[in-house]
């Protein structure tokens, strides 16, 4: 036996470094005490996180959800910002359960890595705990998980798990939806975290520059605008103006998502002359030589969730909401054909 395969191996030498993953709890603490509720039963470093829900629910659905952010990741490490693609995580989940009425309770997270680089997990949790924040959801717990061999250094990978609830009777399915309905729609901050790998292609195929300017700030921060987090303005209106169906607009884009809560026997007309389309979309169908129908199916297109209500209720929205919402669309009787028309 050589002089080599004699020594003794460590869990450091395999790639794996304990006492980092200590400092990076020891670091995220306080941020994760930032979102903690009264229902929180227990801190951060258990086997589980703990959540009471007590008697604040007569009926309670618990709703969950889980998503990642995609290769919008890729973009964040070009520039070197770990900060924000925290709040995309949370948004691309509480964002959906939200769709069914409900209240996001609790978040979890996974991040993965090849070596943990501790400023940078810290950086991404911090994001985290603002997501939480704005959604009014607990960050109870997650997992980082260093897998040398798995990743390379520098890369890492995230995903986050939200669970809420809503009562039953409550419960927001889009089965009310009919022909008197509109579709009223609320701003997106940018693309939210959907189409990435079409953008990093616009990117490397005219190998524009992130630090150019564009619009008062860059390319790249108008990229990697964090997505808007719609739980607070929405929770005004439940329960106070007749909200028959939401969605959020994440990846298939208009074109597939509105459709989704949308009862059989009933299609979308769409009128995009109803709102306008934030630069960064123009650029994106510029440089790339992108389709209508493919920028329509791929991005937002500056709407990241919609509401559907009955027509007389739309002003209402609009006031409890205190910013624009503009009719978007229709619901029309639809027995054949294509359920989602655009006006020409």
């Amino acid at each position: 036996m050589s002089e080599e395969q004699s020594s003794s191996l460590s869990y450091r030498d395999a790639g794996v470094d304990i006492d980092a993953g200590n400092a990076l709890v020891e670091r995220i603490k306080p941020l994760v005490a930032a979102t903690r509720r009264p229902e929180v039963l227990a801190g951060l470093g258990g086997f589980g996180g703990l959540f009471h829900l007590g008697q604040r629910f007569r009926d309670p659905v618990l709703v969950s959800g889980t998503d990642g952010v995609g290769t919008k990741l890729l973009l964040a490490r070009r520039m070197g910002r770990h900060d924000s693609i925290g709040i995309d995580l949370v948004a691309m989940c509480v964002n959906d359960i939200l769709v069914c009425g409900a209240e996001p309770l609790f978040f979890l997270d996974y991040f993965a890595c090849g070596e943990l680089d501790v400023d940078a997990a810290a950086g991404v949790v911090g994001g985290i705990s603002e997501g939480c924040r704005r959604a009014g959801c607990a960050l109870i717990g997650g997992e980082t998980a260093e897998m040398p061999g798995m990743y390379a250094a520098g890369e890492y990978d995230l995903a986050g798990f939200a669970v809420g609830a809503v009562e039953r009777n409550d419960l927001i399915d889009g089965s009310g939806i009919d022909e008197t309905c509109v579709v009223l729609g609320l701003a997106s901050s940018g693309p939210h975290s959907n189409g990435y790998s079409l953008i990093r292609k616009v990117l490397d195929h005219g190998n524009a520059a992130l630090d150019a300017a564009f619009e008062g700030s860059t390319l790249g921060e108008a990229l990697l605008a964090p997505t808007r987090i719609y739980v607070r303005p929405v929770q005004r209106l439940l329960g106070r103006v007749d909200v028959r169906g939401m969605a959020h607009i994440t990846g298939g884009g208009l074109t597939e998502n509105i459709i989704r809560v949308v009862p059989e026997g009933f299609g979308v007309e769409i009128d995009p002359s109803n709102w306008t389309v934030p630069a960064v979309f123009d650029w994106l169908a510029d440089q790339g030589n992108i389709e209508t129908g493919e920028m329509r199916r791929t991005f937002n297109m500056g709407l990241g969730f919609v509401l559907i209500c009955p027509e007389a209720e739309a002003a209402r929205v609009a006031e409890l909401l205190d910013e624009p919402a503009p009719v978007i669309g229709r619901i029309r009787r639809c027995t054949d054909g294509p359920r989602v028309s655009f006006r020409a």
